[in-house]
């Protein structure tokens, strides 16, 4: 498994007030609280089609950003930065909303597919290599959670009442890995967020 450490962090979401509090911004939020305990704050810089925030950690440059192209356009963010700073697929690391897991549970991986997923899929291709770190924040599915709703329509609502503090258990534990994924300690953050799944 390699060690680079995460020089990118990318939070997946749709821009505009509209989409702010929906399940499909998940990585947004998450983005967000990493930009705060970095101590960091996001500007608009368009060249990057994205807010963009720049922090330091044990004398390393890291670089935060919220796309601000719509969620199936997210490559295009990833893939300017990923150029412009000439940073490796593995020394990414993509927070997004993930349907497979239910809420308070959270997953970190290295490569895989996209499922369908739309953001995913646009960085794929922008990187040209699936080989990015993805943390993948449980929403719940609308069968598993016996809703009747569409997919589409269940991640653009706002998570229900009952399942908001798991999401909201899940940022604070991918909040206590931070360090170690910008240190490159996959195998020891891996431990700890899945050590709390099962908690």
């Amino acid at each position: 498994m390699t060690t680079a450490p995460i020089r990118l962090i990318v939070g997946l979401g749709n821009p505009g007030p509209e989409y702010e509090a929906t399940r499909h911004n998940a990585g947004f939020w998450l983005a967000d609280h990493f930009a705060d305990d970095l101590r960091a704050s996001f500007t608009l810089e368009k060249p990057f089609f994205a807010w963009v925030a720049r922090a330091r950690h044990a004398g390393q440059a890291v670089i935060l950003a919220k796309p601000v192209t719509f969620m199936n356009k997210s490559g295009q963010a990833v893939g300017a930065l990923a150029r412009f700073y000439k940073l490796r697929p593995e020394e990414i690391l993509v927070l997004h909303d993930e349907l497979d897991l239910p809420p308070g549970a959270v997953k970190l991986k290295l490569g895989g597919g996209h499922a369908g997923h739309n953001g995913l899929r646009d960085i794929q291709s922008a990187l040209g290599s699936p080989d990015f770190w993805r943390l993948r924040i449980g929403i719940g599915h609308p069968r598993s959670l016996g809703l009747a709703q569409q997919v589409v329509n269940f991640v653009l609502h706002p998570p229900r009442k009952d399942d908001m503090p798991g999401i909201e258990d899940v940022i604070n534990r991918c909040r206590v890995i931070l360090p170690q994924l910008l240190d490159g300690a996959f195998d020891r953050a891996t431990e700890r967020l899945h050590q709390a799944n099962h908690s």
